[in-house]
């Protein structure tokens, strides 16, 4: 059998984590390989060994059966392996066209043939569909599309092996059947692909075959028309997963948070990016704000948090108006954040996990004494949240929060938020990038906020989990409230048409006034 890539016998070490354990994978030309796995079960650390970013304890990769030494991505590159990473790797003040070409600018006499390398981004973007304007700036453009960039600069540099690292974890709905097409497009002209992800619907629609992690060891490989999204989640996380959320219906009370005719101006053209939006939420229900990325949802959520002032409109939490208060102040009130981008909002990646899980509570007498931060007491609560809400890190509260896989540090953030007793929770797409196990432990976390008397506010692309999680959904579309829904007694079909634009309903002032 030729394989275009074995990876054998690979070991991966780090500071109190063996992060692969003896594994084995091997690609055939001109699959789709899906390595699957909960969050840091070795699945990113893999694919960086194969990259160069690591350099492997044990083990060999083979090439077309030749052994080859991957020193660094550029050996990589040299080989014809290319990979999207989980976390984007573009420089936000570049154009589209020079993030594609950087590192591999074609040059004349020492100068950059941009007019050259256009040609060829824009051939290669029309054929394979993916649209780009290669004059943005990165900054400005949507999350869908700074991976479209990602993929083009795979294929500007002709690589033969694709690594997808959770390519769909930011794209709707819409973006993700595209991005499958593509897939399945590569393959059938001979370029492999490896594709790591925990979305289960994704590996049955375009993998050939899987393998399996679990906690940094080979669970073993199977053929995806021979087997069942039951048994891989089975393989995945060692016991049965219930894909259906359990709860009773809600029962709410009093008004939590009341949003009147909130606007906000878009940063990148002249339109508001969110208009005159009104509604109210109550204790002890989910509130879903639901549509496709880039209508005005973040910009709103920022309103609501503090991160943004809003240009008109009033927001009352508990009855009190917080339209312009601080951050800190809102958070004592009782709002808690669960942030779109745990990077940039959710934590101080270079701080410890025991910081960043009293960030906003260090002030208070129970982590303070004389004035100074008491480090005993931090660390006995980061501990205590640590096993309460099962976050996996190799040196427990002092691990630096950098270090942890992408759905750890999620976990750190969701038991931060919902420790603090919120009177709100504001979750922005609170499961993006976790694996099964995870986000069942999320929803659940979440229903029992909603039980014992919290209002919650969801916020998510995800329509499974809107239909699965929320009590009423709001549909936002170019930053209006478009439709509001009951989840029991309307589709996912009919949800998409709102999403699209393509349908609105009149709403009053609000819904609860009928």
């Amino acid at each position: 059998m030729d394989y275009v890539i074995e990876m054998l016998n690979i070991t991966k070490k780090f500071p109190g984590i063996i992060a692969n354990d003896n594994i084995t994978l091997q690609l055939k030309k001109g699959e789709v390989h899906a390595l699957l796995g909960e969050n840091g079960a070795g699945k990113s650390t893999l694919m960086s060994v194969l990259f160069g970013l690591y350099q492997p304890e044990e083990g060999v990769i083979k090439k077309n059966g030749e052994i080859v030494k991957i020193k660094n991505p550029n050996d990589a590159n040299a080989l014809n392996i290319g990979m999207v990473h989980q976390h984007f790797k573009l420089v936000d003040v570049f154009s589209v066209l020079d993030n594609i070409i950087l590192g591999v600018e074609p040059n004349k006499f020492g100068f950059i043939q941009k007019a050259e390398a256009r040609k060829k981004v824009i051939e290669i973007s029309e054929k394979y569909g993916l649209k780009i304007d290669p004059d943005a700036m990165i900054e400005d453009i949507s999350v869908g599309m700074q991976q479209r960039v990602e993929i083009l600069k795979m294929l500007y540099r002709e690589n033969e092996i694709l690594i997808f690292d959770e390519p769909t974890a930011v794209l709707t709905p819409q973006e993700i059947d595209e991005l499958m097409e593509i897939m399945r497009n590569f393959t059938k002209e001979g370029k492999s692909i490896l594709f790591i992800t925990h979305k289960l619907n994704e590996i049955m629609a375009v993998a050939d075959r899987c393998t399996v992690l679990r906690k940094g060891k080979y669970m073993g490989t199977v053929e995806i028309k021979n087997t069942t999204k039951e048994e891989l989640s089975q393989m995945m996380v060692g016991r049965n997963v219930n894909f259906k959320v359990d709860k009773k219906p809600s029962d709410p009370t009093d008004t939590i948070l009341s949003v009147r005719g909130v606007s906000l101006p878009s940063k990148t053209h002249k339109a508001d990016a969110v208009k005159d939006v009104s509604f109210d939420i109550r204790a002890g229900e989910i509130v879903c704000l639901a549509g496709i990325e880039g209508n005005g949802q973040t910009e709103f959520t920022y309103a609501l948090t503090g991160l943004e002032k809003p240009s008109k409109g009033t927001i009352t939490l508990c009855g009190q108006d917080i339209t312009n208060m601080p951050i800190r102040e809102r958070s004592k009130l009782g709002m808690s954040h669960i942030p779109e981008d745990r990077h940039k909002h959710g934590l101080v990646l270079d701080f410890t996990l025991e910081d960043n899980m009293v960030l906003q509570r260090y002030w208070e007498k129970d982590f303070q004494k004389n004035g100074f931060i008491n480090k005993g007491a931090v660390r006995k609560y980061a501990e205590r949240l640590i096993a309460q809400y099962d976050v996996r890190s190799g040196q427990g509260p002092i691990t630096i929060s950098r270090s942890m896989s992408g759905g750890n540090q999620q976990k750190a953030i969701i038991a931060r938020e919902i420790d603090k007793d919120p009177k709100l929770l504001v979750a922005i797409q609170p499961t993006r990038g976790l694996d099964v196990g995870a986000i069942e432990y999320i929803h659940k976390q979440l229903v029992n906020e909603r039980d014992n008397g919290k209002a919650v506010l969801l916020v998510s692309l995800e329509l499974d989990e809107v239909m699965n999680v929320s009590d009423r959904i709001l549909v936002m579309y170019e930053g209006e409230i478009v439709g509001e829904f009951d989840p029991e007694k309307t589709t996912v079909e009919e949800l998409g048409l709102y999403m699209a634009g393509a349908k609105k309903q009149e709403r009053k002032e609000d819904a609860n006034e009928e």
